[in-house]
């Protein structure tokens, strides 16, 4: 199927020409030509509710959006994802994480096998395992009950099972402590091997490849650890899991067949948490929470797949992202939820945009003539209102922001939930209105400021407003309401991608870094190479090695 790039696709003419036509207008003016504006402006699915109404869009601009999807093919690419074709060009893979939630039905054949097969296999194998270690059944090595979980895994291998186990706490009956162990760093490492009971903790490893340098430095660390304490490398082995594409160099590193849960290939890192490297989710919340998280995606898989584009969460949020970026030049986009089980969620999402959609050449190779993925950054909206909100409110950058509420709460208290929404709610309008410089005047005035000091301060008590925003409100953060928000986020990402014509399945800009830093490890366990390197890293590597004393191994 051939896509068209952006360059050759006429609709960005028609979005130029509908910024044209909205030019000098404020969002709070398309509410007062439009009294229905908030309710035509926004949708409702599995649970979410979107109100999009303060994005910087009328009419004009969204048919101009909608041709654009049409003229870059959504709906052909998105069919081929979901029916496993090689969209992945750059690898020449099927991007199937789809298929991990997927309803049973007729085989699905990818490299001649079946894809729904291999999926039921997997998750029986998972449920066996996670109901196991939560009934007590599978016990350590002295026949103890585990009482703790440690995952080991970067990326996508910690980002995703981290954020869900925080995010879905309340849901979780396992009696287990997790922690999750992602970077090399000893501090973080011996913090986490120090604070727990070795002999009754299991540890998860996961890595695609298992070759990953920082995920294996911190196995063998912990590996050694656990020996040290249960006696024999034999009987800690009894403690540790694999979670892999690579089945077989799990194997060479001494993990038994039967403690080896594998995924595909076709499963990206930062898609996988609905394949075997969401075992910490399902140890959490059981097997049944696990499907029910598994279920939320399915039906925003099904919205995403049928829903017209204006009334589609994902293409909606796409679109109004394209607009935002390459419409209004607004480079960044701001998520912040009001609920602190999300307080994971934005690291979650940078990951799954930025290294999805952070790409420069279109997919023919040939350099973009737009700009794509924005610098996606969050966190906690009420803590950031005392921190980077002032940036967002009065700063030179224009920064769209996701705002998302939870409406119910297993531990709810009403009052500090009242609080939690105004703010909210607040922020969005005061983003939207701002404050002019002539209202700010008057009001000091008013209060009896002496002219000449009041003339002075307008300017730092102006709010410049009309910055775009959506809110996006969930009735529960139940398993089920996760895995849509989470599908939802997938999808919006997968739709901007194929709108400037990248491929988001990819990340090779992860690799030069992981080259040269073999190099220089290398160097660091020995001597530098004064030849290797630049004048200023050759400098860095020698000053870091005389102070490491030159012996890492």
């Amino acid at each position: 199927m051939m896509t068209m790039t952006v360059s050759e696709a006429d609709p960005w003419h028609a979005l130029t020409a509908a910024r044209v036509n909205l030019a000098g207008k404020r969002i709070r003016q398309l509410f007062d030509e439009d009294p229905e504006r908030a309710t035509r402006c926004s949708t409702e699915v599995a649970g979410l509710f979107l109100d999009y109404s303060k994005q910087a869009v009328d009419s004009r601009s969204l048919a101009a959006l909608q041709a654009l999807a049409d003229a870059q093919q959504l709906g052909g690419r998105r069919e081929a994802m979901f029916h496993g074709e090689a969209i992945n060009s750059t690898e020449g893979r099927a991007v199937l994480h789809t298929a991990l939630r997927a309803p049973d039905g007729a085989p699905l054949i990818v490299n001649g096998e079946d894809v729904r097969a291999s999926v039921r296999d997997a998750l029986a194998q998972m449920t066996a395992f996670a109901e196991g270690i939560r009934s007590a059944s599978l016990r350590t090595v002295d026949n103890q009950r585990f009482t703790t979980v440690v995952n080991i895994g970067i990326g996508g291998s910690d980002l995703g099972p981290r954020m869900a186990v925080e995010a879905l706490a309340p849901y979780d009956q396992s009696g287990l402590q997790f922690h999750f162990m992602a970077n090399p760093d000893s501090n973080e490492v011996l913090n986490v091997l120090h604070g727990v009971d070795l002999r009754r903790t299991l540890f998860l490893v996961s890595s695609k490849t298992f070759t990953t340098q920082d995920t294996l430095a911190n196995f063998l660390t912990a590996r050694a650890q656990v020996t040290a304490v249960l006696g024999s490398e034999a009987r800690a082995m009894e403690h540790f899991c694999a979670i892999t594409a690579a089945p077989q160099a799990a194997l060479g590193h001494g993990f038994g067949a039967e403690r080896i849960f594998r995924f595909h290939d076709w499963v990206g890192g930062r898609y996988s948490l609905w394949s075997a490297i969401g075992l910490p989710i399902m140890l959490a919340i059981g097997a049944p929470g696990f499907l029910a998280l598994l279920a939320g995606a399915r039906a925003m898989d099904a919205h995403f797949r049928t829903a017209p584009t204006l009334s589609n969460l994902p293409v909606l949020l796409a679109l109004t992202g394209i607009w935002n970026a390459n419409i209004l030049d607004a480079r960044t986009q701001l998520l912040v939820p009001y609920d602190t089980r999300l307080a994971a969620f934005p690291a979650y999402v940078q990951q799954l945009d930025m290294e999805s959609n952070g790409k420069g050449v279109d997919l023919a190779g040939q350099r973009l003539e737009r700009a794509s993925g924005p610098v996606v950054w969050g966190g906690l909206g009420i803590n950031g209102q005392h921190a980077f909100f002032q940036l967002v409110h009065q700063g030179t950058q224009k920064v769209p922001v996701d705002f998302i509420g939870v409406l119910r709460s297993p531990q709810q208290d009403l009052e500090h939930q009242r609080i939690v929404f105004s703010n909210m709610l607040a922020q969005s309008e005061a983003l939207m209105t701002g404050r002019a410089r002539e209202q700010v005047l008057a009001e000091m005035l008013a209060q009896g400021m002496d002219p000449q000091r009041a003339e002075v301060l307008a300017g730092h008590r102006t709010f410049p407003g009309n910055v775009p925003s959506n809110t996006l409100l969930i009735d529960e953060l139940s398993p089920t309401r996760l895995g849509a928000l989470i599908a939802l986020y997938e999808h919006k990402v997968f739709t901007q991608g194929v709108i400037w014509g990248i491929n988001s399945f990819d990340q090779w800009g992860v690799e030069l870094g992981k080259q040269l830093g073999r190099t220089i490890y290398g160097e660091l366990c020995s001597a530098p190479d004064a030849l290797a390197h630049d004048p200023s890293t050759r400098a860095l590597v020698a000053k870091v090695h005389a102070a490491l004393g030159g012996n890492l191994g």
